[in-house]
């Protein structure tokens, strides 16, 4: 890992450039930088007020960092001046490298030709919200912190508009990475997992460079219970193809790089303001012991609304208890149905003591976070009956320790100067409902990936380098055989081969045909000597060979199992429904392996058709063992195999008594000419 300290921490930094540079003296100011900033130009005198030095060699000193902000070709030559005068680092503001084409990735290997850290190219740079220091060439909305959250991003806009919000989220260290040539993700994750002043980490990605670093990143902050709370662009096809021409960015599949998420305990968003609220609420309140919250309302509409968002965000609404449950009774009296989600009605409205009781009763409980519902007036209303609710709020918080936050229905109905007394108060000033479940439920994820046991790093998965070739069914079935998976007895039936004495029913299948089911290549349920040799005369038809397998019987479910490698990323398991359902039951789950047996059942219970293992409507369950034995035999062989790039079972049929593999293909990588 590069050394980050003089380039996130610098006590001098050099500007080097015309009205960017300029832009980026003017926020070091703003900040209250009291650290030595020199301006380079080739031609000026002063830069945003201070002296202009004609090049790096003219520096009194060499400097900590350097914000170079001059056209690609004149940042190249900049930077390798800076990497020999031993400077700390460098952000490169400019554009047109790896993310323009050909010549671009070249001017980029150039540009990090060397040890010294570098920031971007094509980025917007980094602001030290602790120290002032901001190489940054832009307006922006950071205030001085002594803590709060680290945010890493590949867009600078991103990142700026994050620094603008209003819940009063304060960030410690901006940072803008741009095309990643140099410093990457997994970088700043290390440094800010190990920084004291930073509680959570928020990251925006386009892509995972290195992903065994990253994971190695996201245990240190895992180590250091630095929470790490990350927004994934371009997962959807456009959004790929932008996030190729914006950052050359690799795309994978949004469940792959779920996957390795999942697998190191870092929370995932859907939108900014999701990664926003996520981040305040980690900040302020920290990870929870568990996802149990209340809510309270004067609404039965809102009640019902955040009730109906519960599951979706991965929190839970228990019962009160019976203690708590009178207590809060003993103020609403008979009128109220006591329930969590709480209607407090407004039967107490604008009676502090009153709500103060109520509330103290409602968060005095098992619950591990609260959240009070609280749409504030605009400014032409009048507010005054609102401020006893918050109040209330605020005492019972003061009084049970529960953490708390309001929030409004949609976010734009809490103004600043109340967000402000809310934090003032000690609580969080939420955004819109969902969002705040989600932040909820985010923390109570993070909480119990510190309970669980460390996880271990996944497998790397190396570019192919040759072309492939497909084995028959045949073929793969023998290889998963050694393996340790159960497969039907069978013999291939080649264009003159007598029919088989074998025992019935049967299953006639063409080989060497892929998607056989399709072509009408597959005949099952054939139950004597003359179906089986029309059915092989029919199957001859769309291959010259046939083959002839035990037809499996007492099936209680057909799985999808597929172990893949997936360069950049890892060696995945993916486990689905099989068979006919396979594109009918969008239910799918992938893990990076290695995964023990209990990844492997977890799996299962995450997909729609692992719940029909265990035996439905009084049948009889699937042998789970057995299927958990030969899915891992299937990893196993990818793993021991590093010339296979692909196994897809198709089904693996999970009996009653085992699980036995009926249809495979396995994709070969061979060597290079």
């Amino acid at each position: 890992m590069p050394d980050l300290s003089r380039l996130i921490a610098p006590r001098s930094i050099a500007m080097v450039g015309g009205r960017q540079a300029e832009l980026a003296i003017e926020q070091c100011d703003a900040l209250g930088y009291e650290g030595e900033v020199w301006a380079v130009h080739p031609t000026r005198n002063t830069i945003g007020g201070r002296k202009a030095y004609r090049s790096i060699h003219e520096l009194p000193a060499v400097p900590d960092a350097a914000f170079v902000a001059v056209n690609r070709l004149d940042t190249v030559e900049v930077v390798q001046a800076l990497a020999k005068v031993g400077a700390g680092g460098a952000v490169c503001y400019a554009a047109g490298f790896a993310e323009a084409g050909a010549d671009g990735i070249e001017l980029q290997q150039r540009l990090v030709a060397h040890d010294m850290p570098v920031i971007g190219p094509n980025c917007y740079g980094v602001i030290n919200a602790t120290t002032g220091a901001a190489l940054w060439p832009d307006v922006q909305g950071c205030r001085r912190a002594t803590s709060g959250a680290a945010l890493v991003t590949q867009s600078g806009n991103i990142a700026l508009n994050l620094t603008m919000n209003r819940r009063g989220l304060n960030f410690t260290h901006v940072v803008s990475l741009g095309n990643q040539a140099g410093v990457r993700i997994e970088d700043c994750i290390t440094y800010f997992a190990h920084d004291p002043a930073t509680s959570a980490i928020g990251v925006h990605a386009e892509s995972i460079v290195d992903t065994q670093s990253f994971a190695a990143a996201a245990l240190a902050a895992r180590a250091a219970k630095t929470p790490i709370v990350m927004l994934k662009t371009g997962r959807s096809e456009t959004a790929a193809m932008i996030a190729t021409s914006h950052t050359a960015a690799i795309a994978k599949p949004d469940s792959i790089y779920g996957a390795l998420f999942d697998r190191y305990g870092v929370i995932t968003v859907d939108s900014i303001s999701q990664l926003a609220a996520t981040l305040d609420f980690l900040v302020t309140v920290g990870p929870l012991r568990s996802n149990r919250v209340i809510s309270l309302s004067c609404s039965g509409g809102e009640a019902s609304l955040v009730a109906d968002r519960a599951e979706n965000n991965g929190v839970v609404f228990e019962p009160f208890a019976a203690e708590q449950s009178e207590r809060i009774g003993d103020v609403l009296t008979d009128r109220v149905a006591i329930t969590n989600p709480l209607d407090y009605h407004t039967f107490i409205w604008d009676h502090e003591p009153e709500l103060t009781e109520c509330f103290t009763a409602a968060l005095d409980g098992a619950a591990d976070a609260a959240m009070l519902v609280l749409d504030w007036p605009n400014a032409a209303s009048k507010d005054a009956s609102w401020w006893p609710t918050l109040r209330a709020i605020a005492a019972a918080r003061a009084t049970t320790g529960t953490p708390t936050v309001v929030s409004a229905s949609i976010a734009d109905n809490m103004p600043d100067a109340v967000c402000d007394e809310i934090r003032r108060l000690g609580m969080v000033a939420g955004y819109s409902i969902d969002e705040t479940l989600s932040a909820m439920g985010a923390a109570a994820r993070v909480g119990s990936s510190y309970e669980s046991a460390t996880p271990t790093m996944h497998l790397p998965s190396s570019p192919a380098t040759g072309s492939n070739a497909i084995l028959t069914e045949h073929a793969a079935k023998v290889l998963l055989q050694r393996a340790g998976c159960d497969v039907p007895e069978s013999v291939v039936l080649g264009p003159q081969h007598p029919m088989p004495d074998v025992a019935f029913p049967v299953v006639v299948k063409a080989v060497g045909l892929l998607h056989k089911s399709d072509h009408g290549g597959v005949i099952v349920n054939v139950a004597n000597q003359t179906a089986l040799a029309s059915a092989v005369e029919r199957v001859r038809l769309l291959s010259d060979a046939a083959l002839v397998e035990r037809q499996v019987t007492d099936v209680v479910a057909e799985l999808l199992v597929t172990a893949r490698r997936e360069h950049p990323i890892g060696v995945t398991l993916t486990l689905g429904a099989g068979g006919e359902l396979v594109e009918l039951i969008d239910s799918t789950a992938t893990a990076l392996l290695p995964v023990d047996d209990a990844g492997v059942m977890e799996l299962l219970d995450r997909v729609s058709i692992g719940r029909i293992l265990s035996g439905i409507r009084g049948r009889a369950p699937a042998n789970v063992a057995a299927v958990i034995e030969c899915i891992q035999a299937i990893s196993s062989l990818l793993i021991d195999r590093p010339d296979i790039v692909e196994i897809e079972v198709n089904p693996l049929l999970a009996t009653t008594t085992s699980a036995v593999v009926v249809d495979a293909l396995i994709t070969l990588e061979e060597a290079p000419q």
